[in-house]
């Protein structure tokens, strides 16, 4: 299995001071997880994509690039990047230049965007999220696959013998990975295509990520991709970790309360319950983990949320050693 770590790249004041950090600091910040996730032996490192505040990370694939050129092992991924309101030459083009600048460690996460209103920024209508997505990666998959591409659809302007550049390296295209949390047209996309599928379930039960995951296997060997287990599945999910349980529940309370994904709900042990964040001890994390192939069937990728809330660099740079050194050699092992 590869382990690996994500960032959604917020900037959220820390509860403890009050400051939040500036742009600068923050994609600094995430440069330096990426490389300490190096040095402690993490497989995969991915950057979100959002176009509001209180996010800094708007071009993913910029800050890939400049992570390829001093990173030399992570796999380089989003998480995601919008089919939807992004233009599928530039997405083409843009990720097949980071496969030559990475040597091939670039892979492309692709999501339909849950924020509403970031439609109306690039000039589409949220309504026409799924057809959008549909026609875009039809296209972006046509763009790696065909030298010379002609194309007239509803979205973008037509193509007539257009090559995309550079081509894929080596004539394979990055891996895809759709995401979904709720999205059962995301599975369906990722099962009709062959591509891996990647359960963000962040926030949701386990027989929800349950129903996800058995849907698009199905739907996988139906495609005549082959036998259901073959069918590339990766998870995600937050973790907090100090060696001792109640110190990580201690110091991640106030950053769970505040937090944009979590704050003013369900109490952090309620969500500790019900959904897969773990905070806790190396074991706790390791038992969780190692128990999400219960409903999720063996699986390919984990990847860890990180830096969420507002977390101090210092902190997340702990907790990525802490799981490098104790969490991530059993993993592999149990794998």
């Amino acid at each position: 299995m590869e382990l690996g770590v994500y960032s959604i790249g917020d900037r959220t004041p820390d509860p403890r001071t009050g400051r939040t950090p500036s742009e600068r600091e923050r994609l600094a910040a995430m440069v330096a997880i990426a490389r300490r996730a190096e040095e402690a032996d993490f497989d995969v490192f991915a950057a979100g994509e959002h176009h509001q505040p209180p996010y800094v990370s708007s071009a993913p694939a910029m800050l890939l690039a400049h992570l390829a050129a001093v990173t030399e092992t992570l796999t380089l991924s989003t998480a995601t990047t919008l089919i939807t309101t992004n233009d599928p030459v530039r997405v083409a083009e843009e990720y097949a230049l980071l496969q030559h600048l990475s040597g091939g460690r670039a892979d492309l996460m692709l999501g339909k965007g849950n924020a509403g209103r970031t439609f109306g920024w690039f000039g589409f209508d949220p309504a026409d999220g799924n057809a959008l997505t549909a026609e875009n990666y039809a296209l972006l998959r046509r763009l790696w696959r065909e030298e010379s591409v002609n194309f007239d659809g509803k979205f973008r302007a037509p193509l007539a013998s257009f090559t995309s550049v550079p081509r894929p390296l080596d004539g394979r295209p990055p891996q895809v990975w759709h995401a979904a949390v709720t999205s059962m047209e995301a599975a369906d996309l990722a099962a009709a295509h062959g591509d891996a599928l990647f359960a963000n379930h962040i926030f949701w039960p386990s027989e929800h990520t349950r129903r996800l995951v058995a849907h698009y296997r199905e739907r996988f060997a139906a495609a005549g991709h082959g036998p259901a287990e073959h069918a590339r599945v990766g998870l995600g999910g937050q973790v907090f970790v100090r060696p001792r349980s109640q110190d990580a529940i201690r110091e991640f309370r106030p950053y769970f309360d505040h937090a944009p994904l979590y704050g003013r709900g369900p109490s952090l042990e309620e969500y500790c319950t019900t959904t897969p964040l773990t905070v806790g001890s190396p074991q706790q994390v390791i038992d969780r983990v190692l128990g999400f192939r219960e409903y999720a069937g063996r699986y390919q990728r984990q990847l860890f949320l990180i830096d969420h809330a507002g977390l101090p660099l210092g902190t997340v740079l702990d907790q990525i050693d802490l799981l490098g050194a104790e969490v991530l050699p059993v993993l592999r092992r149990e794998s």
